[in-house]
């Protein structure tokens, strides 16, 4: 067989929401139509390439109800299930590739099926997976090797996520929030394997976008993609990590950031204020100064006020930090540290950038050793230590 097409795989991956909303509004549980639709995938991806249809959508909602059936008619309880099913609809779709009404995706159910994909009731770690496979339409296997564990953990995974989400109805379990800190999760997870996490979280967030008006929506998508606009600047050539400080911004994609400006600026006219409008504020002043000499601190601070009005958290007084000892200088910004936790991730490293800033160079290459010891990354680790080693040699600050 040949290798399938990888834009009628990517157009595939864009109807699987919609497919799957369509079965279950239909009657069907969630689980078992998700497995209907990715068998169907499979028999598109092998099909499609000699014998495309006219109407793919039509087509892949009429071949997944119809394995929706199989499966459903295979199992013990085929009586009460088929009952219920055939109640749902009066009749099975037709065999053509251009069938009626009934096959039109509905928004509401894209939408919904992202809401129960972010059940309340999951772990954050069982609704990045379902949504990546159920929204996505990624494989298990594609899933797995972008979170670098064996397949079979992650079909584990997934399996418990349907287990614990089995019964519930397209009818919003959740809320929206869920779906967005789903989605960003997803988008902070990173680059890894064949599967971009960072491209796979804009794209589901731009679809997500086309099914609801929402400015937090709008918000996210503005975020995600300021910070996707610095990504070829974030590594070196030899892999080293690039602060924010010490980056080319030449390389950052202008386009991007013109997007994301605009998608805020747009978001922030509703006067409809959340969270990741307001960190997509932050991040635009940042995207937008041409140096670092140019960021400006004070609106910085003054949108981390927002920030911390609609989501008071340690990390986001952390981040206010650093940004108060940049706007107010390194002593006001250490008089802010002294009131946070030394365990929260990063607290030594900020601690070491303001102790630098304020002249104290030995305590802060301390620190900044300290906080290497604590890194989330080798990447991380190592930046800091070459953080520690520059500054107890005395030089300037270096990339």
């Amino acid at each position: 067989m040949t290798d399938p097409d990888p834009l009628a795989e990517a157009e595939l991956r864009e109807l699987v929401p919609a497919v799957i909303g369509i079965l279950v509004s239909r009657g069907a549980d969630f689980a078992t139509a998700e497995d209907a639709v990715q068998d169907a995938l499979i028999e598109a991806l092998r099909s499609w390439r000699s014998d495309p249809p006219r109407d793919r959508r039509g087509w892949l909602v009429t071949v997944a109800w119809r394995k929706f059936l199989d499966i459903v008619r295979s199992e013990g309880s085929r009586m009460k299930r088929e009952e219920r099913v055939m109640a749902a609809t009066l009749a099975e779709p037709g065999t053509s590739s251009e069938p009626g009404t009934d096959g039109v995706p509905n928004a509401d159910d894209t939408l919904d099926l992202y809401i129960l994909c972010a059940h309340p009731d999951l772990s954050p770690a069982s609704a990045v997976a379902l949504t990546l496979r159920a929204v996505g339409g990624l494989t298990t296997k594609q899933i797995a090797a972008a979170y670098m564990v064996p397949e079979s953990t992650m079909a584990q995974r997934i399996s418990r996520a349907k287990s614990t989400i089995a019964g519930s109805r397209l009818n919003r379990p959740g809320d929206l929030s869920s779906v967005l800190t789903t989605l960003y999760l997803v988008f902070n997870e990173g680059h890894s394997g064949e599967v971009d996490l960072v491209a796979e979280a804009i794209r589901l967030t731009r679809s997500l976008r086309t099914v609801i008006d929402s400015a937090e929506v709008d918000g996210l998508l503005a975020l995600m993609l300021l910070h996707h606009a610095r990504r070829d600047a974030r590594f070196g050539a030899d892999g080293r990590l690039i602060a924010l400080a010490d980056q080319d911004r030449t390389l950052w994609d202008r386009r991007l950031i013109v997007e994301g400006i605009e998608i805020l600026q747009a978001a922030l006219g509703r006067d409809e204020l959340g969270q990741y409008q307001a960190q997509a504020a932050i991040a635009a002043l940042h995207a937008d100064a041409q140096t670092v000499e140019d960021t400006d601190w004070v609106q910085i601070v003054e949108w981390y006020d927002e920030l911390l009005a609609l989501r008071d958290t340690p990390i986001v007084r952390l981040n206010r930090a650093v940004a108060i000892g940049e706007a107010d200088g390194p002593r006001a910004g250490l008089a802010e540290l002294r009131a946070l936790d030394e365990g929260l991730p990063r607290y030594f490293a900020v601690e070491a950038h303001l102790r630098e800033r304020a002249g104290e160079s030995q305590r802060a290459a301390d620190l900044y050793a300290r906080a290497a010891e604590r890194a989330g990354s080798l990447a991380e680790r190592d930046h800091l230590n070459r953080q520690a080693a520059r500054v107890r040699s005395g030089q300037g600050h270096l990339p």
